[in-house]
């Protein structure tokens, strides 16, 4: 029965599957339904009370609505908003003159730009935005989506200022730099690879790569090599900032090299959508990106770069125990220093310098929730399915049923539990929280280095996320395919599939590495 049960653990999941990638189910419906059968499993065969099953799924909900949707409309509002001023025409206008070639935008704004978001924000930001540009600049929706989910897999990790790893740090014991260290060796081919990818598939075939292979590797290059001597000496909380940052100056420079180079036809930037700007006349190229401007100046004031304002700011939070199950801790919300509301005030500060009045920002934010609808309930319902999954049990049983199944060959398969965990919370933060531990003392079972196989817990949850239905709803409702996430999930899933098979091979083929890592 233990078996059994354990294999049962994995029906949520097949069925998220199922319904998304064969039936091609709307997201919510899928989700609603999967939340129906976790229930239904965890009180007939885990014996989960009731009142447990119920409160678990009310933290699901709580923790779904902030920080998590929260952030993800403020970062639509704010595209929406700087389409109705027009700055989007001014932005699409600036982008085209550093570089008309489709796969070098690709290469700006979904790897450096999504990678910087990534680094100090977090929760969607980093598919929503960049993938709302894109589209914006007249890049196929769906396409759209698939490159910043690509470039989204691995920035994960230290996403946040570091939010995940240092997580995992508390939640294993292991010592904060060697394991930083160790988790960016391991993503790091993943890192050099990545813009290639990205550029295969938002071209449509490794024939994109022709005359963009120099730029493309400088992207990769300009990324990890910061990465490494970021996590080596100061550890996780700045590693992907600085190393977004470095590959973005990098990979302008390259894209000024090759201005004035003729770009074939069917790379070229399309004009997009018609210019908005109407009786605002024309706008200044400062003014139309000082929303995005003010992200990153008020992501960084309030992040804990800045300590005194970090620590001000944090000051208001509550914490509340939700769930009444016996493994639930407290749920903490921040009010005030959450990349929602930092971005919220950006784009309303932003949007009153561009002349965009109280009505024209109630009248965007009303049309942002409406078409946030649907993704709001896909998220409710997906971190509901993750609260009870992990309170019942269920997760814990499925990761021990890897770690009896495997013994010594566990690294191998390493990366595929934590893509699982990472599938159903949509989160790398709670991914670590789920199965960091269990990495790490999997690892110390079979004698391979706990440190290792944590980081391989960080390399999965990454690729796990990009197929989340979490992260699915988040890009479609930044590019305007809300109901559609069947459509994202089938473009993503063979990258994220190939991905994941490199991923236990490199884990487990590896590990003599990591002596030499960790000392």
């Amino acid at each position: 029965m233990p078996l059994l049960m354990s294999i049962l653990t994995l029906l949520p999941i097949v069925w998220l599957i199922i319904a998304l990638a064969v039936l091609k189910m709307p997201g919510h419906r899928a989700c609603l339904i999967a939340l129906l059968l976790t229930a239904v499993l965890a009180l007939t065969l885990w014996k989960m009370p009731p009142v447990d099953c119920l409160t678990s799924a009310l933290e699901g909900f709580a923790a779904a609505l902030w920080p998590i949707i929260l952030v993800i409309i403020a970062a639509i509002f704010t595209y929406n908003l700087s389409l109705r001023t027009g700055a989007m025409d001014v932005i699409k206008r600036m982008l085209s003159n550093v570089s008309g070639d489709r796969r070098v935008i690709i290469l700006l704004i979904g790897w450096c730009f999504g990678g910087f978001l990534e680094g100090m924000a977090g929760f969607g930001t980093a598919v929503a935005i960049p993938a709302g540009m894109l589209a914006g600049m007249g890049m196929d929706p769906v396409l759209s989506c698939l490159v910043c989910m690509l470039a989204n897999a691995f920035p994960t990790a230290f996403g946040s200022v570091g939010i995940p790893t240092t997580t995992l740090v508390s939640v294993t014991g292991l010592d904060a730099i060697p394991l930083a260290f160790t988790t960016v060796v391991e993503m790091a081919p993943f890192m050099i690879l990545m813009p290639f990818l990205m550029v295969i598939a938002g071209g449509g075939g490794v024939k994109a790569l022709k005359g963009v292979v120099g730029i493309t590797l400088v992207a990769g290059l300009s990324f990890v090599v910061p990465e490494l001597a970021v996590s080596y000496f100061l550890g996780p909380e700045l590693t992907v900032v600085v190393g977004s940052v470095v590959s973005l100056a990098c990979t302008l420079a390259m894209a000024r090299l090759r201005k004035g180079k003729p770009v074939p036809a069917e790379y070229q930037m399309s004009s997009g959508q018609p210019a908005q700007t109407g009786e605002r006349g024309t706008m200044s190229p400062v003014v139309a990106f000082l929303p995005f401007l003010l992200i990153f100046v008020l992501l960084l004031l309030t992040s804990k770069l800045v300590p005194p304002v970090n620590s001000f700011l944090s000051q208001f939070a509550s914490s509340f125990k939700i769930s009444t199950a016996e493994t639930a801790g407290l749920t903490s919300f921040s009010w005030v220093n959450t990349p929602g509301v930092v971005i919220f005030v950006a784009a309303i500060i932003g949007g009153v310098v561009q002349k965009a009045g109280a009505r024209l920002m109630w009248e965007t934010f009303l049309a942002t929730l409406k078409q946030m609808s649907r993704t709001i309930v896909t998220i409710m319902a997906v971190l509901a399915v993750a609260k009870i999954m992990t309170y019942s049990g269920m997760i814990s049983d499925m990761a021990g049923l890897f770690v009896s199944i495997t013994g010594v060959f566990y690294p191998f398969v390493s990366p595929i539990i934590a893509a699982i965990g990472a599938f159903v919370t949509g989160s790398g933060t709670n991914t670590e929280v789920l199965l960091g531990r269990l990495q790490s003392e999997a690892a110390t079972a079979i004698g391979a280095s706990p440190y290792w196989l944590a980081a391989a817990n960080s390399v999965g949850a990454g690729i796990g996320k990009i197929l989340s239905p979490q992260c699915i709803a988040t890009a479609v409702a930044a590019v305007g395919l809300v109901g559609q996430d069947s459509k994202v999930l089938s473009a993503v899933l063979k990258w994220a599939l190939f991905m994941l098979v490199l991923a236990c091979i490199l884990v487990g083929c590896f590990q003599w590495l990591a002596p030499y890592l960790v000392g």
